[in-house]
């Protein structure tokens, strides 16, 4: 299997990082995402806080409006992932 970690990817994550304040990430993903892609990716945040605070799948679906079949692959990933959730839940102020 192709590794995912491709070049445009890697371009992508770098100019994310190069963004230091929230007005310019804001900005950034705006003018990237649509507003339905960036109400997915902001969904699947709240997904993870609610998971960390151990609400259950069934009232993270209420909250969210995110199936509880996409609940469940988040968890997968939170738990077995590559640890970007765990690294961004360090920096969450």
């Amino acid at each position: 299997m192709p590794t995912w970690k491709t070049t445009k990817l890697k371009r992508l994550a770098k100019a994310l990082l190069s963004l230091h304040s929230e007005k310019d990430m804001l900005a950034f993903l705006r003018d990237i995402a649509t507003l339905e892609e960036l109400d997915a990716l902001s969904s699947r945040w709240q997904v993870v806080l609610e998971l960390k605070k151990g609400t259950s799948y069934r009232d993270i679906a209420h909250k969210t409006g995110v199936s509880t079949t996409t609940i469940t692959r988040i968890a997968h990933w939170l738990e077995h992932g590559e640890g970007g959730y765990q690294a961004a839940l360090k920096e969450k102020p």
